[in-house]
This record gives C-alpha cells, structure tokens and sequence, in this order.
C-alpha cells in the first residue's frame, strides 16, 4: 500500500466518492499536460456528435473496412504515430494515436468546428472545466487540473452530455476478444477497451487497482497522469504529477489506486 503523500515527485491526486470530495492531496488546481488523458474528452466529444446525428459510430473512417467505432477503440489497425494500417480492421487492439487525430479530422468535417473548438464546446464549457483546454493534437494534447478532470469523471459515471445508453455503449467492451498491448504493462488477451476509455476487465499487471472493479474505466498519459471511474463503487480518481511516466509509476500507480479504493471501501 501507497499512502497519497508518498509519491517521490510534486504531484496532485483527488477521490471522489458519492459525488463528494474524500480524499485529495496536492494542489488540485494546477495545470498539467493530460497527454493521452485528452482521449477521453475527444471521444466524449465524438460521442456528443453522434447522439445530435452528425456522425455514426459505424461510418466509415480511416483504413479500409475502419469505421468510427474501431477507431475510438483502437480496433482500426493503425499503428501508435502513423496512418498506414499494421493489421485490418478489428483483428489487434493497436493503441493508436494516429487514429484520434485521424477523428479530430472526422469531427472537424462532420461537425465544421475545429476539433479543439468542439470539444470546448460540447464537454468543456457544459460541464464547467474552465481549465481544461485541447490546443492541438485530440490524442495527446490536452492540458488541465485534477479538479476537472474529476469533474469529468463524474460525468463517466452519471452521464449529462450524451444519452445513458450511450454512455453504455462506451463503456462496453468493443471487439471484446482482441489482444493488445497496454503501453507499459504489456500485452493482455483479452484487452478490452471501450469508446474511448479502456477497461480494466482482467489485465494484470495493470495500472489500476488490483481490487478495482472490472468494469472500471479510463486512461492514462505519458505525462504521468490518469483518470479512472469504477461505476460499481460510484466513485472516480485523478493524479497529475510532474514526472512522465515510467519506472516508479509503473510499479506504484496500482498501489496507489489500492488505497484509494480501500478509502471508497471504508468510507
């Protein structure tokens, strides 16, 4: 076990639990770069879309035979950082990239907003993440606070921007029998992955908590940050720190979110 302060690195890591603040450390307003974190606002963002009719989980997007929903799942056979496809359409979970900036340009043509714009507008500023912005690339360059993305979190678990069956639909497992590669953790058969988050399902050795739910979702960046919202327990974590991920996030993060569940348990 990991106690919140025990973390080698300046850093900022909030619980909430019921919808209520129950643990935190670090200034959870400071501004950090979300890296891959962003994913999960782009696909919230993509899935707005489709619930007002613009696009279709199951347009055609990206390599022949890909739709949207291989591409938010990272199911399109598209490799980390390029547009030439390594696989066909769902056969390999492929963590791609390259397939969320190629949907920031599905997005911009289905919707005439800039990817950026769009998701200030449809998740954002509806759900008052005033410090969160997206100025680039959707895949990677978000940059917010703990206290944003916990309210995001929030909105994973009780949806308010798309339709609840939508937000089923992204939190189900997509092509739930392919194999694929965690980047950190190696690969995991099955990898499931849903639109957008990924799932923790049964992989092991896993950044989130050995006790988490399966169905617990969300992401992690390279920067060293994550997000995740365990549905069964109503509860959601977020860190940011200073430190890119890498050796000593590879070995504590799971302990780290064990304390935090434990804190959820105890409560």
């Amino acid at each position: 076990m990991i106690a919140l302060d025990d973390v080698p690195f300046d850093h900022a890591v909030g619980l909430l639990s019921g919808g209520a603040l129950c643990a935190a450390h670090g200034d959870l307003s400071a501004r950090r770069p979300l890296a891959s974190v962003t994913k999960l606002v782009t696909a919230w963002s993509c899935l707005v879309a489709v619930d007002r009719g613009l696009l279709g989980l199951d347009d055609p997007a990206g390599p022949e035979g890909s739709t949207i929903r291989h591409l938010l799942a990272h199911a399109s056979g598209l490799p980390v950082d390029a547009e030439e496809p390594q696989a066909a359409p769902g056969k390999r979970r492929i963590y791609s990239n390259a397939g969320y900036d190629l949907l920031g340009r599905v997005l911009f043509e289905a919707t005439g907003a800039p990817v950026g714009r769009w998701i200030e507008e449809t998740v954002l500023e509806p759900l008052g993440m005033s410090a969160t912005e997206v100025p680039g690339s959707p895949a990677r360059s978000g940059v917010g606070t703990v206290e944003d993305l916990l309210v995001f979190g929030a909105e994973m678990l009780d949806p308010r921007l798309i339709r609840p069956e939508t937000a089923a639909e992204a939190m189900r497992a997509q092509f739930s029998d392919l194999a694929g590669v965690v980047p950190g953790y190696g690969r995991q058969s099955p990898c499931p992955w849903g639109l957008g988050p990924e799932i923790k399902g049964g992989k092991s050795p896993h950044w989130m908590a050995p006790g988490a739910s399966p169905e617990t979702v969300g992401h992690f960046g390279v920067s060293g940050s994550f997000l995740w919202a365990d549905p069964t327990r109503g509860a959601c974590a977020a860190f940011l720190g200073e430190e890119p991920f890498g050796a000593w996030h590879r070995e504590h993060w799971s302990r780290l979110n064990a304390a935090l569940v434990d804190i959820v348990d105890g409560a």
